[in-house]
Formats: structure tokens, sequence, C-alpha cells
């Protein structure tokens, strides 16, 4: 794999403010407080063990009001953009996401903020959700789309790989939060590798792909694994 290849024809990117993302089976959309709060700490509020919000550097929220109020506190802001995660099944929302780290001059874009709650979690909605951002950044000519987190999260660190982010590395002392260290995982995955990941999120969320009692027939991860690049040996999996 070339790296020192000129760049041509890159125009820079639109900037993802306001945009609405519309699937099969959800709908991102701005955060709002008052749209969004009560449906989603309603659906947080599942979540006894407050295990969810382990990773993330603010929450869990014991009142709705301290929610919204967290909720006003990034929704308004350019970088990081958040979208309440709606399903079209019964128009509640049941997660969030963001993008953030935007960088539209580099083609550069992050995705992260991912807090879903019991009633999305491993759903075919909350792939589709992440497919619908990966989808949006480019096909909008984004280069490069990163997923990162806590090192010590193996359930994130699996999650970048289901959805096709190669490991980059680890950044280690990046950041304290909530009081402790914290080494960061590098994940991304570049436009060449979106044709073949399209494909294989296609075929997974197709009802085809699905059997009577709603379970896949074929994982996801076992559609991106090969796709999967090798830093160390420059080659994909």
């Amino acid at each position: 794999m070339r790296e020192d290849v000129i760049v041509e024809g890159f125009v820079t990117p639109p900037h993802p403010k306001g945009i609405v993302l519309t699937g099969a089976q959800v709908r991102l959309e701005p955060l709002d407080a008052d749209k969004h709060g009560a449906d989603l700490h309603r659906a947080n509020s599942l979540d006894t063990s407050g295990t969810d919000w382990v990773y993330l550097p603010y929450g869990p929220f014991d009142s709705l009001d301290d929610y919204q109020h967290w909720i006003n506190s990034v929704a308004c802001g350019d970088d990081p953009v958040f979208f309440a995660i709606i399903t079209l099944s019964d128009c509640r929302a049941v997660g969030v996401a963001s993008f953030l780290r935007i960088n539209p001059a580099s083609g550069s874009i992050e995705v992260g903020h991912i807090h879903y709650s019991p009633l999305l979690k491993r759903t075919r909605a909350a792939s589709e959700a992440m497919y619908l951002m990966m989808r949006w950044v480019f096909e909008n000519g984004y280069r490069r789309y990163e997923w990162k987190c806590n090192a010590l999260n193996a359930k994130s660190r699996a999650a970048a790989g289901r959805l096709g982010f190669s490991f980059e590395g680890v950044f280690r002392q990046a950041d304290i939060v909530k009081g402790r260290n914290r080494n960061t995982a590098w994940f991304a995955t570049i436009d060449s590798e979106w044709p073949l990941l399209r494909r294989c999120f296609e075929a997974y969320l197709s009802d085809e792909n699905f059997d009577e009692n709603h379970r896949p027939r074929q994982s996801l991860s076992a559609l991106t694994k090969p796709g999967l690049y090798k830093p160390d040996s420059g080659e994909f999996s």
C-alpha cells in the first residue's frame, strides 16, 4: 500500500451539522433535549447496573433534568454533532451517537459518544445506525473514518472490528477520564475500503439474512473480517 501518493480530485466534504439519516429500521436526527430526552432517559434506565456508562466521560444520569441538561450542553455545538437514534417501528429515541473531530479539510471524521440503551443493543437497528453514518461519511467525500475507545473497553474494540474498522494501535496515557488513566485504541477505515464494507452491510442487513426469530444467518463480523487491514504487514487479513 503506497502512502506517498498525490491526492488528486479531492473536494472538501460537507459538515454533518443538521443532517437526518433514514434507513429501514432507524432514523438519526439532531439530538434535542425536549424532543428526545424523556424517551432516552426512560430507555437508558433499563440498564440498572449503570455499566453502559463506565467508559464515557459523563453519566449515568439519575434524573431526567440532569440528562436533559447534559443534552442541552452538547447538542448545540458543531463538533461533536450528536444524533438521536429513533426506531421507526415506534418512533422512540433509544440511543445516541455522534460525529466528532470533524476535519473536512483533510477528509477525516470520527464516530463516537455511542450510547445504546438496552432497547437498541444487539439489534439489526443498531447495526443499521452505524451503517447509515458510515455511508454518509464516504458518500459525501470523506477519506478516513475513525473509531477510538478506551483500550480496556473490550466490547467497543470488538464492535469496531465487527463494523469494519481496522485496528491501528494504542496511544498510551492519552487522557484522564473520571479520574482514571485512559490508553486509547485507534481504529479506522478509509474510502478505498468502503465499496467492500457497503456490500458487507447490505448483505447483513438484508431481509434474507434474518430468520423468523430475527436472528442473522450470517454475522456482520464474518462478512467484514476479510477486509480488515493489518498495519504491521501492510496487508489485509
